[in-house]
């Protein structure tokens, strides 16, 4: 009976094939850039605009009046690129030691975030921003915004074949710094206008892991403190009153 090499070769070709998409294809597969989520987190400080959740009202008082609702969430829609935003440790020399040197780490710096949006006829994702900023510093009257009014956030989540959130970050106390120029021409078009915002945040934090990081040493010194606290009332407690 004679081999039929082709079909063993054929046969062994996808088997491979097979094994090295196998990760592909489950929920831990490779994870696709084209495969994200977008929200952006209005103002929503008090001070200096009427009470709690004041230029949250103004916010949406001043694109309703210009749009209509639901703005925030088609802003979002439009956001065809963004990045998830680097992270590094700042770190200074240890001089108190002879020897090869040694980093002392301090703390974190924070990479920028630029979000490239497509714009509607009314310009809704570019009033959008705009009025974002004018919160910050009015253009008409110079007048700067408090910190706390004008300060949002941004989540950006990477998503699965089934739509599900696998990762995600936040842009803390974020707000759109930079709104790019939009180029004009009497050319046929052949793509549409969008439009380059920059964020400035304070930090960013972990969406969909924090809860498994080890707790800072303050929070478990409190958490110690406590129950040692605790113990100490239990025992001064006669047992038929802890009974009741």
């Amino acid at each position: 009976m004679a081999l039929d090499f082709g079909s063993l070769i054929e046969a062994g070709s996808a088997s491979v094939l097979n094994e090295l998409l196998a990760p592909m294809r489950d929920d831990d597969g490779i994870a696709l850039p084209s495969r994200y989520e977008v929200r952006f987190g209005a103002p929503s400080g008090s001070r200096g605009t009427g009470g709690p959740g004041a230029s949250q009202n103004l916010f949406s008082q001043i694109l309703f009046e210009d749009i209509g609702g639901g703005i925030t969430r088609d802003v979002a829609y439009q956001c065809h690129t963004i990045v998830l935003p680097s992270r590094a440790l700042t770190t200074v020399a240890d001089e108190t030691i002879y020897g090869p040197a040694r980093n002392l780490v301090q703390g974190y710096t924070f990479g920028d975030v630029n979000a490239t949006l497509y714009c509607h006829n009314d310009m809704r994702e570019k009033k959008f921003f705009e009025t974002w900023q004018r919160i910050a510093f009015n253009p008409q009257t110079f007048a700067m915004g408090y910190y706390d009014d004008y300060v949002g956030n941004v989540k950006i989540y990477t998503l699965d074949q089934q739509n599900n959130r696998r990762y995600g970050v936040e842009l803390v106390e974020a707000f759109p710094e930079t709104l790019s120029e939009q180029a004009l021409s009497g050319a046929v078009a052949t793509s549409a206008i969008d439009i380059t915002v920059g964020f400035k945040y304070r930090y960013w934090r972990n969406l969909t892991d924090e809860s498994e990081l080890p707790k800072p040493l303050l929070d478990r010194l409190q958490n110690v403190l406590g129950n040692q606290v605790e113990r100490q009332l239990l025992s001064r407690i006669p047992k038929v009153l802890r009974k009741l």
